[in-house]
């Protein structure tokens, strides 16, 4: 009775926020993401399937949260003991661990509204890939997406912080408290993440092909100075650098650590050879069926098929163009794609954290792909068009 009640509440507010948003965007499929919320919910269920038969993180959180007293607050702070910190909470009403996976998960889902409108805003044109498949809707329902969105950690809360932060940062001033909420999210699970997004950020302003106010890229420019300046203790720390004389060499061998400890797992891939870009193409298309880690490895080499075959859709000489003269919001998610990517590949030497990790930044990747796509089919039907005025 406790999930279905729990369930139900949760559709409530999931409309609640469809019909807020169709205010403001009226042209979203409202169905879609109703069925995109049932989906998601879905993989809520198999992730704790899986995780009451395999080691999960998701269970040593609720552990963890069960045994917070009186020191709740001292959990307020970036990285593991948040997730924490937002799980006591909800365990101290009782609620079972199937429920407070369920409630996670749906922070997940939240994500994927915003990533659907991160799309649907800034990419009005339909693509159709494969011959007859709508690209957006394949993109949302992508299986590895949501299965590592969906259980409580890390994933479901960033994924959400991210999507809403990159919604968002289009319109700032009219955008402000879910630009802040988003940020506040990334930063306080993954603060060097939240670098790559600013990263992205500045140099798409500074870029992009659009005139953007000198008012708003002062203000970016200030509000970045600013995060960094707060930020840089909790951002070293992530590799214990904090207390470094010679940032650039303690990262070296903290990366080379980390790479030999991860590749003596079971899945373990020995990447600190590899050159660059074998790195980044393991990292992003990686496991394939070869190499697959167990039944997971092999739905997500099925996965890693797809976006193989989606990205060499951009391998050609028109893509080097469109890249240089795209505007800011193209150019932000492809440095935050490249540079979250390349810095994750220092220290990812296992396929199974890696198929884990990478939901964080694909689609960065993805929005690229789409509009180049989705821009070649609007000069294809131009170009059609003055062909037919010409006859």
């Amino acid at each position: 009775m406790e999930i279905i009640i729990l369930i139900g509440i949760l559709f409530f507010l999931t409309t609640i926020l469809i019909n807020s948003v169709s205010l403001r965007h009226q042209s979203i499929d409202k169905s879609l993401l109703i069925k995109l919320f049932w989906y998601h919910l879905g993989f809520a269920l198999i992730y704790y399937t899986y995780a009451t038969y395999y080691p999960s993180d998701s269970n040593q959180y609720y552990a963890e949260a069960s045994e917070v007293s009186l020191q709740w607050m001292l959990f307020f702070e970036s990285g593991t003991k948040f997730v924490i910190f937002l799980a006591t909470p909800i365990v101290k009403l009782g609620l079972s661990f199937l429920a407070t996976m369920l409630i996670f998960s749906w922070m997940g889902y939240i994500g994927f509204i915003y990533a659907y409108l991160f799309f649907k805003e800034n990419i009005p044109i339909k693509v159709r890939v494969f011959g007859r498949y709508d690209l957006l809707t394949i993109l949302l329902f992508l299986p590895n997406m949501h299965f590592w969105t969906a259980s409580l950690g890390k994933g479901s809360i960033i994924f959400m912080g991210i999507m809403m932060f990159v919604y968002a940062v289009k319109s700032p001033h009219n955008r402000l408290l879910i630009l802040v909420i988003g940020a506040f999210f990334v930063y306080m699970i993954r603060p060097h993440v939240m670098l790559f997004v600013l990263a992205g950020v500045m140099i798409g302003l500074l870029t992009g092909k659009e005139r953007i106010s000198p008012m708003l890229k002062v203000a970016m420019l200030l509000s970045s100075i600013i995060f960094l300046y707060m930020a840089q203790g909790a951002i070293l720390e992530v590799a214990n650098l904090q207390d470094s004389t010679n940032v650039v060499e303690d990262f070296e061998t903290f990366s080379s650590q980390r790479s030999q400890s991860l590749s003596e797992a079971s899945s373990g891939v020995q990447m600190s050879d590899y050159p660059l870009p074998l790195k980044l193409l393991t990292f992003w298309f990686r496991p394939l069926f070869f190499d697959a880690p167990g039944v997971l490895g092999y739905f997500s080499s099925l996965e890693n098929l797809l976006y193989l075959l989606l990205f060499a859709k951009i391998m050609n000489r028109r893509f080097a163009g469109f890249i240089m003269k795209a505007p800011y919001l193209v150019k932000m998610a492809a440095i935050t794609f490249l540079v979250s990517s390349f810095a994750m590949t220092f220290v990812m030497a296992n396929l199974g954290i890696m198929m884990r990790q990478k939901s964080m930044v694909m689609y960065f990747g993805f929005f690229v792909v789409y509009y180049f796509l989705a821009l070649e089919k609007y000069q294809r039907i131009k170009r059609y068009n003055q062909h037919l005025k010409t006859q």
